[in-house]
């Protein structure tokens, strides 16, 4: 059969989706994409595909990795490409969903690891599209769960539209009185992953001393403002004068300062003088060695990142390690994939702080998919001005 490809940029659509990029299961797969290399009769009115009849067949713009990437993603390491289409519609037979994106989100995960050999941008190499977190909107479902116009959050490749063939933790969104951008950060992984770690590795009483290493990230603003919900005293550490200013003032952290100004070790003796119950740790490496020995008795560290190891040739060693057995500490690893049976519960104490202001959330949202390759390196450079977020389709 026969598929007219539209060329016209009012067509264009967009897609997003959440999978778990380590499990073989969960892949986002470009299988039903059209590269240029297969498709050179594109730009003519019509395509042979193996796609249902009428079938309406659109270019879909990418952004892609120029080559491998060896440190942290810069905006030099990513093009946008616009040579690919897709159908809008899934394979005849397949469980499957086509899905527009309509939100990206730009997350410090994102540049992988040097040790795990983890792929950097989870990109399959060269010229393919990178992966992340985003909002998305169903164009075509072959699945019974979901249907056309359902929208959902999780992982999607970064491109207008997208194919997914495994979508068992995608999450339906179903409260739309809140931006859909949040879900990209405050109510999607992000958020999720602050609730999973202050709450349940955390395990939090009224009174407690926390302290939250990168305290401006989208993960750590959530952490402290539920922190001071609950009734804690509450300490950020972030690396400028102006994320200071906002933790203290705006976000209503009781204190913070500066690691690239100011020692920790006497940070953490200034600001925590009777010693730390909770820490909520997204850096790792020396602030994590710093911070052991200010550790109360039976205080719990929540391991939720290692950000300042992730580019390392050779890890930072842990010299306080001592303080675990004398202080009787608890400290715990987590993924965020394997609580998400929890999600709910975070939503039913999440959403009403939102709705009542509550809980306040900031965001650098940038228009369209060019922009993606300078947003995405403002992650990594500590430039941004809140959560990343590519707006690539109206909603």
């Amino acid at each position: 059969m026969y598929s007219k490809v539209i060329t016209n940029p009012r067509f264009l659509v967009f897609t997003r989706s959440y999978i778990n990029l380590t499990s073989p299961r969960n892949q986002v797969t470009n299988h039903h994409l059209h590269h240029p290399s297969r498709t050179r009769a594109a730009a003519a009115a019509t395509t042979t595909t193996m796609d249902p009849p009428g079938t309406t067949v659109v270019r879909n713009k990418q952004v892609v990795c120029k080559e491998a990437i060896s440190s942290y993603p810069r905006a030099s390491d990513l093009r946008i490409i616009d040579t690919s289409t897709t159908s809008l519609k899934v394979p005849q037979g397949q469980e499957a969903l086509l899905v527009k994106n309509l939100y990206l989100s730009g997350d410090p995960h994102m540049r992988g690891s040097k040790f795990k050999n983890r792929p950097r941008l989870f990109s399959s190499g060269p010229d393919q599209p990178i992966s992340g977190f985003g909002v998305s909107k169903v164009v075509d479902s072959g699945s019974p769960g979901f249907k056309a116009g359902d929208l959902i959050w999780g992982l999607t490749k970064w491109e207008e539209y997208t194919l997914l063939t495994s979508f068992a933790n995608h999450v339906k969104i179903q409260h739309t009185d809140v931006p859909l951008s949040y879900y990209t950060g405050l109510l999607g992984m992000p958020g999720h992953t602050a609730y999973t770690g202050f709450y349940e590795v955390g395990r939090p009483k009224k009174g407690d001393y926390v302290f939250v290493s990168s305290a401006y990230g989208a993960v750590g603003q959530l952490v402290g403002q539920l922190a001071k919900l609950m009734g804690c005293y509450v300490v950020g550490s972030a690396g400028s004068k102006e994320k200071i200013e906002l933790l203290k003032n705006k976000l209503g952290f009781d204190d913070a300062f500066n690691y690239k100004e100011e020692d920790m070790d006497a940070a953490l003796k200034r600001c925590f003088p009777e010693g730390i119950d909770i820490f909520f740790d997204n850096v790792g490496g020396k602030t994590l060695d710093a911070a052991l020995p200010h550790m109360r008795s039976h205080g719990r560290i929540a391991a939720c990142g290692m950000l300042s190891q992730y580019d390392l040739e050779q890890p930072d060693g842990i010299f306080n390690i001592t303080s675990l057995l004398l202080n009787r500490l608890q400290m715990k690893g987590f993924l965020v994939f394997e609580h998400m049976d929890l999600y709910p519960k975070f939503l039913d104490l999440v959403l009403p702080y939102v709705r009542e202001g509550k809980i306040v959330y900031m965001e650098d949202i940038k228009e369209g998919l060019e922009s993606s390759p300078a947003a995405l390196e403002s992650v990594f450079t500590g430039t941004s001005a809140g959560k990343v977020v590519i707006a690539v389709a109206p909603e």
